[in-house]
């Protein structure tokens, strides 16, 4: 089982977007896919419609240690996609790893119950630096962070995310790597000389830093994300060929691309999906 953590310590930046279509777009490839939100304020976990909730969720698995899925895991209404419910709106968690001996290890401790079921686990996080999102980063095998194209986003993820990731580098010592980061520019509008001078600075800027990538991917600022949301549907299958006229690339080719890019061991099944062919 594939394990990525989508992480920002900026709010606004649109991870729970990417989370939502990346993992509709992967389970309409015939993937088993996991969405976990550790996110307090739980716009994932009302995304989708549910075919069956879970009587417990993300505060249980993390601090009852609780893995049977037919008390945590939900199911949507969209095939081979289930969802770990956010559950903690008081912040118990990050009181409760603070103090805990395995606080940070905790989620990573707990995901060999899953890897017979799934074939991807994507979480969702806080927009803010906190004990939950380091243990869901160490927890991960891959981080995808998106940044929007604009100076204070850019600052944000030298002095934020990557302080961070520098920050659990210690833990190499325990024989846990912090994950290879890969940034995704989100929300572009490609017009816009300031976007891509951004664009630009951010690929020169770690062009030679081995575990940081700059997607070659680029998720464009479109209504038809808002669209997909109020339907509860992956953006995918609202806008799945451009308009007349239209430059960049439509819903369903940018996030394809996205997929094949952090998976190109799925490329196949996922180029098959299309606009009334979804899965294999």
């Amino acid at each position: 089982m594939r394990v990525v953590s989508v992480v920002s310590t900026k709010g606004g930046v649109g991870k729970t977007t990417v989370v939502a279509n990346l993992g509709g777009l992967l389970a309409d490839a015939g993937l088993r896919v996991l969405l976990l939100d550790l996110d307090s304020q739980p716009t994932l976990s009302s995304y989708y419609a549910l075919s069956r909730e879970a009587a417990s969720g993300a505060y249980e698995l993390i601090a009852l240690n609780q893995t049977e899925p037919a008390q945590i895991v939900s199911t949507t209404t969209i095939t081979g996609l289930d969802l770990i419910l956010s559950n903690d709106d008081q912040g118990r968690l990050s009181t409760l790893l603070l103090h805990a001996p395995d606080g940070r290890l905790r989620l990573r401790n707990l995901l060999e119950a899953f890897c017979s079921r799934y074939d991807l686990l994507l979480i969702d996080t806080q927009g803010a630096r906190s004990v939950v999102l380091e243990m869901a980063i160490l927890a991960s095998d891959l981080a995808l962070s998106p940044i929007t194209p604009e100076m204070l986003a850019a600052r944000e993820l030298r002095r934020g995310t990557l302080k961070l990731l520098n920050d659990l580098a210690p833990f190499r010592h325990l024989g846990i790597a912090t994950p290879p980061l890969r940034l995704l520019l989100n929300q572009v509008n490609a017009v816009k000389l300031d976007s891509r001078m951004i664009m630009r600075s951010l690929r020169e800027t770690f062009s030679g830093v081995a575990t940081i990538t700059v997607l070659n991917t680029v998720i464009p600022d479109r209504v038809a994300y808002l669209n997909a949301a109020s339907l509860g549907l992956p953006v995918h299958r609202v806008e799945t060929r451009r308009k007349g006229g239209q430059n960049s690339p439509s819903a369903l080719e940018a996030m394809q691309a996205l997929a094949i890019e952090l998976f190109p061991e799925w490329r196949e099944a996922i180029s098959a999906v299309g606009f009334g062919k979804e899965g294999r």
